[in-house]
């Protein structure tokens, strides 16, 4: 339930937050958080950097400390633990990439008023632009399943699984996470072949070339190759209409061995359809980027999984910041793939 006091000061809020996201924005794109590191830096020096104006980069650094991610002392600017952790390049716990996908997605929002009058998108989907978005909308994946990955391999017990296929894996990180949980368990990436090469940049540096590879395929339009123990969907169905995952379901069904197990992580809506409040809001990005593409209800999911004949279906108890939850069920014993 939401529970925001609505009145005038907070609808102004959050009419005029973009304010602040775009000045982080701008600093990431920039390289801000980069360029300064663990020193202490003016803003002649941070303008020399970039090649920027000193009254601009004046603005920006002010606005940035005023909104507590740099420090300022004595006319210098430094990263704050925050902004040196998650903000500059340098870090293994980077969340550029995420934040240069969702400025991507600024143009496709600003037509939102389109998008509900037509029914129809307004922008092209991440996993079909051109190079650079695209580098963005993967890596920005990444940064997202490496912070959820520890607790998502903890809440699944694949003990008794050898060959995990992880479905429009992107770069992998999840067959990463559960090889590294699992020592026993080799797994299968299918996704776009514009996936390939960061997913395998990221197998490699996770050391699991002999345990993972990845195969080149449109999941949506061709056949799944291969068999496997248990299948790994992970915020692919909401970029789909109902009969697409549908169809997405029964081919990854098809080619679970008998008792194999079938696993979806999405945003995951009431069955009121009214909230939780972030994938109500990421049904609206879905509108704007995709034909027919959605936030799920926990029913839904159910009665498709339940349709292609996966028994035991249940949701497990696993909530993550974006309320996105994981429903899974079992294909019956008797069936060989």
């Amino acid at each position: 339930m939401n529970t925001i006091q609505w009145d005038a000061d907070t609808l102004l809020k959050i009419s005029g937050s973009y304010w602040e996201s775009f000045t982080l924005h701008a600093a990431v794109k920039l390289g801000i958080f980069t360029i300064i590191g663990d020193e202490q830096l003016t803003i002649d020096e941070i303008a020399g950097r970039i090649n920027g104006s000193k009254r601009g980069v004046a603005m920006l650094l002010n606005a940035l400390t005023a909104m507590g991610i740099l420090h300022r002392q004595d006319n210098r600017y430094a990263n704050t633990p925050t902004g040196l952790l998650y903000l500059s390049k340098n870090s293994d716990e980077y969340l550029g990439h995420i934040i240069m996908h969702h400025h991507h997605l600024v143009d496709s929002w600003s037509q939102l008023d389109q998008a509900v009058k037509t029914g129809a998108p307004v922008g092209v989907r991440a996993s079909f632009s051109e190079e650079g978005f695209r580098e963005s909308f993967l890596m920005g994946m990444y940064n997202i399943a490496r912070n959820l990955a520890s607790r998502v391999v903890d809440a699944i017990d694949l003990s008794r699984s050898r060959h995990l296929l992880d479905l429009g894996g992107g770069t992998g990180t999840y067959a990463i996470y559960f090889c590294l949980r699992n020592p026993h368990l080799r797994a299968t990436v299918f996704d776009l072949p514009s996936s390939e090469p960061f997913a395998r940049r990221m197998i490699e540096r996770f050391g699991l070339k002999d345990r993972i590879n990845f195969v080149p395929g449109d999941y949506v339009e061709e056949n799944i190759p291969g068999s496997y123990d248990v299948a790994w969907l992970s915020q692919i169905l909401h970029a789909e209409d109902p009969d697409e995952c549908r169809k997405i379901i029964n081919k990854t069904v098809s080619v679970l061995r008998g008792g194999g197990l079938i696993i979806v992580h999405d945003f995951l809506l009431d069955d009121t359809m009214d909230g939780p409040l972030r994938p109500a809001l990421f049904s609206l990005n879905m509108l704007v980027g995709t034909a027919g593409g959605k936030s799920y209800s926990e029913g839904e999911i159910t009665e498709m999984l339940a349709d292609a004949g996966v028994c035991d279906v249940r949701r497990i108890p696993f909530q993550s910041p974006g309320d996105s939850g994981i429903i899974l069920g079992y294909v019956q014993e008797l069936r060989e793939a």
